[in-house]
């Protein structure tokens, strides 16, 4: 798997860069003129390489930026006071809620049966 490091990218973008300046200096050594060295295989292949290092480099760098704006993200949510609330108070001075009709009936079963005992 390729490295996901920009120091390892780097290193590996110089040394294609250098493999390409040795190809060229040979070429252009051994009497080769512009337009022929820019055809050359190996040139183009280097030059790919390069390119393929850039665009590494460029998405490691954006991963990076993309890491750096969550963290800001994440400190300010956490730095932002929490809203408050509204707690349920139940006042004194409300009467409390109406009996449903099943416990209507139960309590007056309830008090037939203590007012008949007596």
């Amino acid at each position: 798997m390729a490295s996901k490091s920009e120091e390892t990218r780097t290193n590996q973008k110089k040394y294609w860069e250098g493999k390409l300046a040795e190809r060229i200096a040979f070429l252009t050594e051994k009497g080769e003129e512009t337009p022929a060295v820019n055809k050359d295989t190996a040139v183009k292949m280097l030059k790919a390489k390069i390119r393929k290092g850039n665009a590494r480099l460029r998405s490691i760098a954006e991963m990076a930026k993309k890491i750096d704006e969550k963290a800001a993200r994440k400190a300010e949510k956490l730095a932002a006071p929490k809203p408050e609330k509204p707690k349920k108070k139940v006042a004194a001075d409300e009467a409390p809620p109406e009996e449903s009709k099943r416990q209507q009936k139960k309590k007056q079963k309830k008090e037939k049966k203590e007012g008949g005992e007596q």
